[in-house]
């Protein structure tokens, strides 16, 4: 392991890593050794416990100071047949001593809780890694429903990798014996048993996971008690057993962060948080009409926890309700908002439309999975931009914000309420599976720092006709922005029509005059257009690139390990991101135009690629990959490594 952790750590993200080297002896005599980074994977059934089991030495590992990135893969269905392929759930937790972007190409170590978990997962485990087996799940039913003839622990198909045999459960069942609890029940504790294993290994944290397991499972004392027993007794094997040899340092990624307090998050929670900041910085209610669906259904759950902050959740009987209770919220003065996934957006797509008319300030947060239809529900895709871009009827333009890491969601959520607000405009906000489940350490922002975004409501007349009365019009807009006034219903004097059908500029009334439909049309768009986003920056360090990388969304990690990896071997590329997809900056066009090659990597068939080519007539080059899993950076930088390749001899 010692050598094979630095080589796929180079692998994973692209930066030069030091050696490792002992510093020390452990308990009992064993060494220690220091790593600058590591990529454990838990695997297992989807009962076995395993996000549980990721998520809690994630929380440990964040709290002790390392730089993280992390990706949960789970089964869609509830309760997936146990023991098999499709019922595999895993954690892939990437940890480092200083700056990293993605959670890994390749598990340095692999815990296989059952003979499905190492089959799934084998073909992405290096040569040289470790692989911690449960030997107990490795009898002959559990071998057969995935087609091992012969068990994988003795018919030397492992021989390439450093394999640790370790009875969990009958360990487990061991350790709890006082605790008079049946077999099945003492079961449920084996993923204790390997989170203290593996936090012995790496030096991790225990206080908060005792902590943690003691609130809950508050209301049953006796169990909170068990698995704190199997922690501590997964922590005591590990520093007594023979096998276990060596123990692991990765010191705090000190240099890594700017001062200030940090903690781990998702892109749901960040998302959520954004959400609730918005409405307060812009002193509105803040409001969700959602309906559940995966991988949205987290913002739901957290915000309908925040009523202190003046939120308010409706969980609607289907997606069209969900959406027009927002829009009506939004009618009568709040921060409206409503979840969903790429299925979602297909039925909410009327009352977009609707929003478009009416023009009001209305959230779409879509939480990209992959598709077509239900599609699969638990994995990542980037497949949705198309149809936030042109999934309406009639000329419909919304615009669109992209966040890039987790950590990010937090402040797309906040620019995307920015412009709803300024420009009265329902917005997208994409997001995606990666992202959402993915998790960070995120640094939190002083409110103090956070942006104003506090609106103007109509409060009287704003138009004199010619006979001198002063009226209210509707639709007279601000000369800056191109925003019509937002007027709360029951303000006196303010009353006006809403609805689908096409209005007059200016008065709102009803109208089906050619003319003024075209003018209406126009405008709308002309609003878009003009919105203000900030110009796309390029990082080109060298100044001798002839090949430019542009992503959007939850490619920037891939992107940007790959990219490193392509510098530190000595190539010359250029780097640029997208956070804003409509309007796109207003300097894109010139940026594209000074490389001879534009390469997009997105996780659809090229939808970015199309845009870019409509719009600027460039010739993007699409590099695409809709697996249901995030880019790897090893893949992308041969990618990135050809393309320079053929600038050169171009």
């Amino acid at each position: 392991m010692t050598s094979q952790v630095n080589s796929t750590a180079e692998q994973a993200d692209g930066a030069l890593v030091g050696e490792q080297r002992t510093t020390g002896e452990g308990g009992g005599g064993k060494e220690v050794r220091r790593l600058d980074r590591v990529i454990i994977r838990f695997a297992g059934d989807s009962g076995d416990g395993m996000q549980l089991t990721g998520d809690r030495f994630t929380s440990e590992t964040a709290s002790f100071g390392n730089d993280l990135s992390t990706l949960p893969n789970f089964p869609a269905e509830i309760r997936a047949p146990a023991g098999t392929l499709p019922g595999v759930s895993s954690f892939q937790l990437h940890f480092a001593d200083h700056d990293i972007l993605t959670p890994g190409d390749a598990p340095d170590v692999l815990v296989a809780m059952n003979p499905a978990a190492l089959k799934a997962n084998l073909a992405d485990v290096p040569r040289g890694a470790d692989i911690i087996v449960n030997t107990d799940e490795f009898t002959k039913r559990p071998m057969a429903k995935v087609g091992y003839a012969v068990s994988p622990l003795e018919d030397g198909s492992l021989e390439a990798y450093h394999v640790h045999p370790v009875p969990l459960t009958t360990l487990t069942i061991e350790a709890l014996k006082e605790f008079g609890l049946s077999r099945k029940e003492a079961e449920r504790s084996k993923n204790m048993f390997a989170l203290g294993l593996l936090s012995w290994m790496y030096h991790r944290p225990t206080e908060g996971t005792e902590k943690f397991l003691r609130a809950k499972f508050a209301k049953k004392p006796a169990i909170a008690e068990a698995n704190v027993a199997a922690f501590r007794a997964g922590w005591n094997f590990g520093e007594t057993t023979e096998d276990f040899a060596t123990s692991y340092e990765v010191a705090p990624a000190t240099t890594a962060f700017p001062a200030g307090t940090y903690r781990n998050i998702s892109g749901n929670l960040a998302l959520s948080y954004g959400l609730i900041a918005a409405g307060r910085q812009a002193d509105l209610p803040l409001y969700l009409g959602s309906y559940p669906i995966t991988p949205a259904s987290d913002i739901l759950h957290e915000l309908s926890k925040h009523k202190n902050f003046g939120v308010r959740t409706f969980q609607a009987e289907d997606e069209i309700a969900g959406i027009g209770a927002a829009l009506g919220a939004a009618f009568g003065g709040a921060l409206a908002v409503t979840t969903t996934s790429g299925p979602g957006v297909a039925l909410k797509s009327e009352t977009i439309g609707l929003a478009v008319s009416l023009e009001l300030p209305l959230l779409i947060v879509d939480i990209q999975r992959g598709g077509p239809s239900t599609g699969l529900p638990t994995k990542t895709e980037q497949a949705d931009l198309l149809q936030a871009m042109y999934g309406r009827n009639g000329e419909a333009p919304v615009p669109i914000v992209a966040p890039r890491t987790p950590a990010d969601c937090f402040d797309a959520a906040l620019d995307a309420a920015r412009i709803a607000l300024t420009y009265r405009t329902p917005v997208f906000l994409l997001s995606d599976g990666y992202l959402a489940n993915g998790s960070e350490p995120w640094r939190i922002p002083d409110v103090e720092d956070l942006p104003d975004l506090s609106v103007q409501f109509a409060s009287g007349p704003n138009h004199q006709l010619a006979d001198g009365t002063e009226v209210f019009w509707p639709y007279k807009r601000d000369e800056a922005t191109l925003a019509r006034p937002w007027a709360v219903p029951g303000t006196p004097g303010l009353e006006h029509r809403i609805g689908g059908i096409e209005k007059q500029d200016g008065t709102g009334n009803i109208s089906y005059d050619p003319a003024n439909h075209d003018f209406m049309v126009r405008t709308r768009q002309a609003k878009i257009d003009g919105i203000d986003v900030p110009a796309v920056e390029t990082d080109d360090l060298s100044g001798e690139a002839k090949v430019l990388v542009l992503g959007w969304g939850s490619t920037y990690g891939p992107i940007t390990a790959a990219v490193r990896r392509v510098r530190n071997a000595g190539g010359h590329i250029a780097q640029a991101h997208l956070r804003h997809l409509n309007p796109l900056p207003a300097n894109l066009g010139e940026v594209l135009a000074r490389y001879d090659t534009v390469i997009v990597p997105e996780m659809n068939l090229g939808q970015l690629a199309t845009l870019l080519r409509a719009k600027y007539l460039v010739d993007a080059r699409s590099h695409t990959q809709v697996s249901g899993m995030p880019f790897k950076a090893e893949q992308l930088a041969e990618v990135f490594q050809e393309a320079i390749k053929e600038a050169v001899n171009d």
